[in-house]
């Protein structure tokens, strides 16, 4: 996948950190299927740029709000191999007006059976427990500068339910201008 891999050339370095932090807390990396990783946009024009640019690469699944800012998520055409297994899609999420932060890759996430029982599998492990009774729950270990965060269905399948239940908030129109 040169054309990803060009645009996203830290691919290789992310991944590999992920798995390093991982192994350094006693996970391995196949607990669980990497169904996707998270590159946040510097500003709104590095995220109209990757998102023209990132569609040669894959399908769009949905684009919306969340967060009150745009997110976008291809099916890759070609899954990213790793250590994790194929990871089959890539989110592209816009900047959150009034907030700063690192642009780049920034998390990957991991479908598990339960949460509850990786919890009670690992419990040495610091995971960020905030979101575990949430709307949709999630478990997050922070890696130095990047994050793993932990869900029991697939993106994929989550964004497939939130079109058929007509729950996708659509980007305003003028939003970039």
């Amino acid at each position: 996948m040169p054309a990803l891999y060009s645009v996203l050339d830290n691919i290789p370095n992310f991944l590999g950190e992920l798995e390093q932090g991982m192994l350094e807390h006693g996970l391995s990396p196949s607990i669980g299927a990497m169904d996707h990783l998270c590159y946040r946009a510097q500003d709104n024009n590095e995220y109209l740029m990757l998102r023209d640019t990132l569609a040669q690469c894959g399908d769009v699944l949905v684009e919306g709000m969340i967060g009150q800012r745009p997110i976008i998520t291809f099916k890759l055409h070609h899954p990213l191999p790793s250590a994790f297994g194929p990871i089959p899609c890539l989110e592209l999420a816009a900047p959150k007006m009034g907030k700063q932060h690192t642009h780049g890759l920034e998390h990957g996430e991991i479908v598990v059976a339960s949460l509850q029982q990786l919890l009670q599998d690992y419990p040495w492990v610091p995971f960020k427990r905030d979101a575990l009774h949430s709307e949709a729950p999630e478990l997050s270990l922070a890696l130095g500068r990047y994050q793993v965060k932990f869900h029991c269905q697939s993106l994929a399948d989550i964004i497939a339910l939130e079109i058929a239940n007509k729950q996708v908030i659509p980007v305003p129109e003028n939003y970039f201008e």
